[in-house]
């Protein structure tokens, strides 16, 4: 069903927390002896991101991690969609360079798959019983009206369609034709698995641990415009 992870982590300038986020990658026991597989796509940064990243790779001589650069900075969907490209793993899932989301909740995203051969799971923000750091009120609005017009769109009935923890069959992944280079990558994504027949998309709760503008974060009210515009665009289009 499941033998390996590919853990997907798109960096740019995460020279404070890419250490950090690697350990805890590596820590992470996976249920049923499933494998992990890293893949770091650097987008171009322009601090010692790729500097912790090859001094962690060459302490960790036994471990399968890959990195890739891009050439230019191109954004996040870009450096997801070279990840993809690159991983060889059964399953894939999201992994944020940036602290905010806890690899040590993989196995709950895993749970579907083994239950049910689930071929997509979402890690939903708003709803279990996981902590949360209490951040921006205008932020939580957007992200609801954006995650309900998504699902108007594509009829699924998501909480959470703007999470980063999206577990999904690498199969079905590679055969998504990505063109979002920013943040429109999650609404385009799903919009394209709801098109797939027969598929099996689960969600699950999960932990939050946010950043604010001045910790690193990078998402503003234009990537929330283009997201609307991805919601609707790929709705009609391919």
């Amino acid at each position: 069903m499941i033998k390996k992870l590919s853990i997907l982590i798109p960096a740019y300038n995460e020279e404070a927390t890419i250490t950090l986020i690697l350990n805890k990658v590596l820590e992470v026991e996976l249920r049923d002896k499933v494998v992990k597989e890293i893949i770091i796509v650097n987008d171009c940064s322009k601090d010692k991101t790729v500097d912790k990243i090859e001094q962690f790779i060459s302490e960790h001589p036994n471990e399968d991690i890959r990195l890739f650069s891009q050439e230019k900075n191109q954004g996040k969907g870009a450096a997801i969609n070279r990840a993809i490209q690159e991983c060889s793993g059964d399953y894939m899932i999201i992994q944020d360079a940036d602290m905010e989301y806890d690899p040590m909740e993989y196995n709950h995203l895993l749970k579907p798959v083994f239950m049910d051969n689930a071929d997509v799971v979402y890690g939903s923000r708003f709803m279990g019983h996981q902590p949360h750091r209490i951040l921006f009120f205008w932020h939580s609005i957007g992200n609801k009206f954006l995650t309900r017009l998504s699902n108007m769109m594509t009829n699924l009935n998501l909480t959470d369609m703007e999470t980063c923890y999206k577990l999904i069959r690498t199969s079905i992944a590679k055969e998504i034709k990505i063109k979002e280079n920013r943040f429109g990558i999650e609404p385009e994504i799903t919009a394209k698995l709801a098109k797939i027949k027969r598929i099996k998309i689960y969600e699950v709760g999960i932990s939050y641990y946010g950043r604010t503008y001045e910790e690193g974060k990078k998402i503003g009210w234009k990537d929330g415009m283009r997201a609307i515009w991805c919601i609707l665009k790929y709705k009609f289009t391919n």
